[in-house]
């Protein structure tokens, strides 16, 4: 029998936040204590979003939440600006955090991995929490090896605040663990239309799209000699994410230091 996890969301009213709560009440083991909003504070999460069962306590405040709810987990899915300071707060509070958002920046996360070693806490920030698009980015790090000219192109909904995507910088990431930087393309190319060849990272090239009808979507392009191999994903809804951050958050009960990505927690 699993161990009852308690948990507070912020963001429950945003798409994916709301997708939470309703993953939270529905899984046995879960228990969703509070939630943390931009406003409505001392209200029920029933009075401000279509959840009439639910009986839960809204907070504007994440430190005094934490103080009066004293959960192990907190959700955050939420914006980049917002995410980092929840997370820390969670962590000076003995919270366990799950992040979503993205925008997090090399000297963030050193400092964030510092401050979850000396709290002996587990933490979990994922760009991605599709576990088809972990398994996407994994499967472009081991094709990099082979074919290494390589384009990103990444698609998103118009109201995503951050470009390139979280999954797309991950990606490129990971692919340069195992692959040398090199120039692409031709070396005397010029763009007449500034950013028509996208981003650039060790080479790589990321696209980023942003339109109305779009979830979250990407697609690894990798050229070589009479051939490409496209490896694709794609989100059609926001319920996709929810396996990954159920096991995320049962994850992050069983670390001490903070983990980043997804994959890290895939076996």
């Amino acid at each position: 029998m699993n161990k009852e996890i308690s948990i507070v969301i912020a963001g429950p009213r945003g798409k994916m936040g709301s997708e939470a709560v309703r993953m939270v009440t529905e899984t046995p083991h879960f228990k969703l204590v509070a939630v943390i909003d931009s406003r409505n504070e001392g209200m029920k999460l029933k009075d401000v979003a279509d959840m009439p069962a639910l009986d839960i306590p809204v907070y504007e405040d994440a430190p005094r939440c934490f103080s009066e709810t004293h959960p192990d987990v907190l959700i955050d899915l939420t914006k980049p600006d917002v995410g980092k300071v929840h997370l820390e707060q969670a962590l000076e509070h003995n919270v366990r955090p799950v992040i979503g958002t993205t925008g997090f920046s090399d000297a963030d996360l050193e400092r964030l991995k510092n401050l979850a070693t000396e709290r002996e806490l587990g933490a979990i920030i994922a760009p991605n929490f599709a576990v088809g698009a972990v398994l996407m980015m994994k499967f472009a790090q081991m094709a990099s090896r082979y074919l290494p000219d390589i384009e990103i192109i990444e698609k998103h909904h118009d109201q995503k605040l951050d470009a390139p995507s979280g999954t797309a910088l991950k990606t490129a990431q990971l692919i340069r663990e195992v692959r040398e930087s090199k120039q692409q393309g031709h070396p005397d190319e010029k763009e007449d239309l500034k950013g028509a060849r996208g981003a650039e990272l060790d080479g790589i090239r990321i696209h980023s799209i942003r339109l109305p009808g779009l979830v979250a979507h990407q697609e690894v392009i990798m050229g070589g000699e009479g051939q490409t191999l496209t490896i694709k994903h794609d989100s059609m809804n926001r319920a996709s994410f929810m396996p990954g951050v159920k096991l995320a958050v049962e994850a992050v009960m069983n670390v001490d230091h903070l983990v980043y990505g997804l994959e890290n927690i895939i076996e």
